[in-house]
This record gives C-alpha cells, sequence and structure tokens, in this order.
C-alpha cells in the first residue's frame, strides 16, 4: 500500500523518480514471489529504446520490470481486471486494443512516450506461448521503431530455466508458462508453492535508428533473433553477450 501511494505521487512529478521506482517495485514482487534474475550482456541506455521481448507468462512482467526501465503495453482488458489493472497503471503501462477505431489514438500515445524520452517494452508476439517455443512476431507493432521519435531498438530474450535450482524440463514449463484460457490464482497459488524460479533474461546488441529497411523486415530478424537465443538457451547453451540481429 505504502509502494502504491508513492509511485501515485512520483507519476505526476517531472523526472525518472516513477520509472526508478517502478524497477524498484518489480524487485520487490520479484523477491516475494521467489523469481531471481540472470543478467547477460548489456541493457540499452539509449533513450529512448524501444526493447522487443518474448512472451510466455505474467511473470515476464515482474522479471523485466525489475531489469528493465521502461513502460510495457498490454491490452487494453487489462485495464479492466481487478486489482491487475491498479498495478498495471501504477507502473505506468500503455494499454491498446488494437480496434481500428482506436489505433491513431493509441500511436499516437506510443509515440509520445517515446518522445518525452520513456524507454518501451513490446512483445510482439500479441500474446503469451507455452514457453517451449516463440510464437510468429507481429510487423506492426514496429511500426514505432520508424516514427518521429527514431527508437533504438534492443533484442531481449527471456527464458526460465531453473525452478527449485533444478534445470527446467520440458513438462514443467507449464508451471511458469501462462497461455490459452489460464486463470491467473490458480496458476499464481501453484507458482508460490516453489521456493525459486530463475528468469535468465539475454540482453542482444543495441540496434541504432535506419538499421533496417521496414517493419517487415526488422521484424523477421528479431524474430529469428529471439527464436534462436531462446532455444539455446532452453538447452543450456551458453549465449555470447550482444548476439546481433542481422537483416
Amino acid at each position: 500500500m505504502t509502494a502504491s501511494c508513492v509511485q501515485a505521487v512520483l507519476l505526476v512529478l517531472p523526472g525518472w523518480g516513477k520509472a526508478w521506482f517502478a524497477r524498484l517495485y518489480w524487485r520487490g514482487v520479484g523477491r516475494i514471489l521467489g523469481v531471481k534474475l540472470r543478467l547477460i550482456g548489456q541493457r540499452s541506455e539509449h533513450r529512448p529504446t524501444l526493447f522487443v521481448a518474448n512472451h510466455c507468462s505474467w511473470l515476464d512482467i515482474v522479471a523485466l520490470g525489475a531489469a528493465v526501465p521502461g513502460c510495457f503495453v498490454a491490452k487494453a482488458e487489462i485495464a479492466k481486471w481487478p486489482g491487475i489493472s491498479v498495478v498495471a497503471k501504477l507502473g505506468r503501462t500503455i494499454f491498446v486494443s488494437r480496434n481500428r477505431d482506436t489505433v491513431a489514438q493509441e500511436q499516437r500515445l506510443l509515440e509520445q512516450r517515446l518522445d518525452q524520452g520513456d524507454n518501451i517494452i513490446l512483445f510482439p508476439e500479441g500474446t503469451t506461448s507455452d514457453g517451449n517455443r516463440v510464437l510468429p512476431f507481429a510487423s506492426a507493432f514496429f511500426t514505432l521503431a520508424f516514427g518521429p521519435a527514431r527508437p533504438w531498438v534492443q533484442p531481449v530474450t527471456i527464458v526460465y530455466d531453473e525452478l527449485d535450482g533444478q534445470q527446467v524440463r520440458r513438462g514443467d514449463r507449464a508451471e511458469i508458462a501462462w497461455y490459452g484460457d489460464m486463470d491467473l490464482a490458480p496458476h499464481l497459488k501453484r507458482l508460490l508453492r516453489r521456493r525459486a524460479v530463475r528468469a535468465t533474461i539475454l540482453f542482444g546488441e543495441p540496434l541504432p535508428p535506419d538499421s533496417f529497411a521496414n517493419r517487415k523486415v526488422i521484424s523477421a530478424a528479431l524474430e529469428r533473433l529471439i527464436s534462436q537465443n531462446a532455444a539455446a538457451l532452453r538447452q543450456g547453451r551458453t549465449l555470447p553477450a550482444g548476439s546481433a540481429a542481422q537483416p
């Protein structure tokens, strides 16, 4: 409750205190849930940066929120979920409906955040996977990379590779991944029975503006890179920091 009040005040004040406190908040949530982070590579320090990540669970919000200073993009329905909506709004989440009638307005809001120097954390799969694969990326999400704010783009791969200190096996991934028609409460309850889960986050090489010709090219390149990185991390293979996307 105290943390929520502090962040509510910071939201109306100038400066980056709200972004700093959001990361502190997610780190606290991560400790409660037993989330351990292993970071590989260097996070982009350019502002603004569009962080592009794969997505398999609501737990990604906690892990990436603790590691990356930025605003998440979420589907509009979450803004109506009891309890979770408050947390998301305090974390400065940007809600999008993907409705034709509102897409232009939502695009302007996203570009405004980037113009103000905010980083944005994007899940271009548009939904969560079962944790055993990366779903196809929707190239429409990458329109932001070619907008007036000229953000840098950094590929980010997140894989949950340890559960209670043991390597995660394929059959264990349903304990972590949240997808399909799974209910949140039972999923959270099962996870809380566990002592710890480790999220390995690999930061790829930050890409300057104009690195790719158009949104379809960058979407395909990042989907290929993040898919390969995720497969390697699931298999326990060591990857070099700063893996680069090639057109």
